[in-house]
């Protein structure tokens, strides 16, 4: 037998190690997949940060050791765990209306994952082809995947619609100092700092000179700690005088729209709004009246029977306006004072595919999940809002307050931020924490307090730290009274955006540069020392 398979003219010169080489990417794909899921542990609301390195630095080191094609292919095999794992919850979404859509939620979540896993294969692939033809340095091989990994999250939150869901650098959201640097650098600068981090012992493991990786790690956190403290002791806010009063009225996605229900829960609004209270701003969820609030007069003087004299109302309604070209819907925030008079408006303007508009509909086979008349249109874009006795705001509806830089009008800098919402679509799976942080990484980079107004939660109140003064549960009915957190000045990034990401990789490529050019300097100077 074993004759006979040794001298088999059927097996090709070099099969067995080609076979070999299958096995061996595939094991590898195997284990990016599971280092990929298991990066859900770095997010809210386990934010493990013990596992930041372990993810990444189970990554890194594999791509230096294959072809571009294969880090492909790996890359791509981390990001559908870590997105398969990590948007799960909008599986829950699809069950809402089980009968018609329940049979999509996996492939659903399955195909949106394979597509979300091309950025990190992008990135892994550009990390190959690089490191390939140049011969770095375990930093200087961390630095490069830094870069590549943040400029695939970039494109993530910005190809077609862009999803910048659940990007690296939200593992540290839940440690006060060290989610301050994002003021700075924002939440893509934050990121690469993370992955930066992240791979460093990566590299320690992986070369002989294991100290200066790990150190540098250390030293980064560290860094961003300091910075972070030193950020939290300094221009604290001065606190405002309005007191709010935010509502969830905690009503289920499924008895939400059913007509028979409108009454219930327009009746379940007013009486939590009526609680004993001074508020002097009333803030009612994404689309709290299931019906076009402006047309329904005996609906409006209702609510501002429960309004004191010179309260004023924020509530999400459904708008609609006739044009030439038919009827077109509106998402908005709609203010009214308590004379029931609409007083202005926001249309939310970065809506979700196939929540709120099909795209391609005359080609595309599908329906809309959220219940309609027909798509809604997007407003004009960030806008910000003029209040009788309030301090200016922007309005960011649902969605779009994931959007880092995306979020305020730069014309018209507003004293807070409203992120009215209706999380009730993902019940009680982790996707409502992870939406939160995102809210929280907003009110840090603007420098802005986040009020966030959920229909079945989390509605909380986010300082212009990100800390979270108040907050109501995912499945809990009731109110938050609460004085608006004052803001901070205009911080860098909020002035600068995106431009200070790429002053910190180009300055952080200027540093390990020079640094390495001075090793070698030192070195040739002792050798040459050596010698004499």
């Amino acid at each position: 037998m074993v004759g006979r398979a040794t001298s088999d003219r059927s097996m090709k010169p070099g099969s067995v190690r080609l076979i070999g080489q299958g096995d061996a990417l595939l094991l590898r794909m195997g284990l990016a997949f599971a280092a990929g899921g298991s990066s859900v542990l770095i997010f809210p609301p386990f934010s493990m940060l013990i596992a930041v390195p372990v993810v990444f630095s189970a990554l890194f080191p594999v791509l230096r050791t294959v072809s571009p094609k294969c880090a492909f292919l790996i890359g791509w095999a981390f990001g559908l765990g870590q997105f398969g794992f990590g948007i799960s919850w909008i599986a829950e979404s699809f069950y809402v209306d089980a009968d018609r859509f329940g049979a999509l939620a996996i492939p659903a979540v399955a195909g949106l994952s394979a597509v979300l896993a091309i950025f990190p294969a992008m990135a892994a692939a550009l990390f190959a082809v690089i490191a390939r033809r140049r011969r770095l340095g375990g930093i200087a091989a961390c630095l490069l995947f830094a870069t590549c990994w943040t400029a695939a999250e970039w494109l993530r939150g910005h190809v077609l619609t862009g999803f910048p869901w659940n990007l690296a650098g939200y593992a540290l959201v839940d440690y006060a100092p060290l989610r301050q640097p994002a003021a700075w650098i924002g939440s893509y600068g934050l990121s690469f700092l993370t992955v930066f981090a992240g791979a460093l012992p990566g590299a320690a493991f992986s070369t002989h000179t294991r100290r200066r990786p790990a150190v540098l790690c250390g030293l980064i956190f560290l860094g961003i700690w300091g910075a972070g403290a030193l950020r939290l002791g300094t221009g604290a806010p001065t606190a405002t005088g309005i007191d709010l009063r935010v509502v969830q009225g905690n009503v289920s996605q499924r008895e939400k729209w059913a007509p028979g229900n409108r009454e219930a829960t327009l009746e379940r609004y007013i009486d939590l709004s009526s609680s004993p209270g001074n508020a002097t701003v009333l803030l009612w969820p994404e689309t709290a009246f299931p019906g076009f609030l402006d047309e329904d007069e005996a609906a409006r003087a209702r609510i501002a029977a429960t309004l004191p004299k010179g309260a004023l109302l924020l509530t999400g309604a459904p708008d609609r306006v006739e044009s030439d070209n038919g009827t077109r819907y509106f998402n908005t925030v709609q203010a009214y004072d308590s004379s029931g008079e609409i007083l202005t408006g926001y249309a939310k303007h970065h809506l979700v595919p196939f929540g709120e508009y099909v795209p391609l509909r005359d080609w595309l086979p599908f329906e809309r999940l959220t219940e309609g008349l027909g798509d809604f249109t997007p407003g004009p874009g960030p806008r910000t809002l003029a209040l009788p006795g309030a301090p200016l705001v922007a309005v960011a509806i649902c969605y779009e307050i994931i959007f880092p830089g995306h979020v305020v009008d730069d014309l018209f800098r507003p004293g807070w931020i409203f992120n009215a919402t209706n999380d009730a679509w993902f019940g009680t799976s982790i996707g409502p924490e992870q939406h939160l942080a995102s809210a929280r990484m907003r009110a840090v980079e603007e420098g802005l307090p986040v009020v966030r107004a959920a229909n079945t939660g989390i509605s909380a109140i986010v300082d212009a730290n990100g800390d979270v003064v108040a907050r109501l549960d995912t499945g809990e009915t009731g109110i938050i009274d609460a004085r608006l957190p004052g803001a901070r000045a205009p911080t860098l990034y909020a002035r600068l955006g995106d431009w200070t990401l790429l002053v910190l990789i180009v300055g952080c490529w200027i540093l390990i540069k020079t640094a390495g050019a001075a090793g070698r300097v030192r070195r040739a100077r002792n050798s040459k020392t050596e010698g004499t």
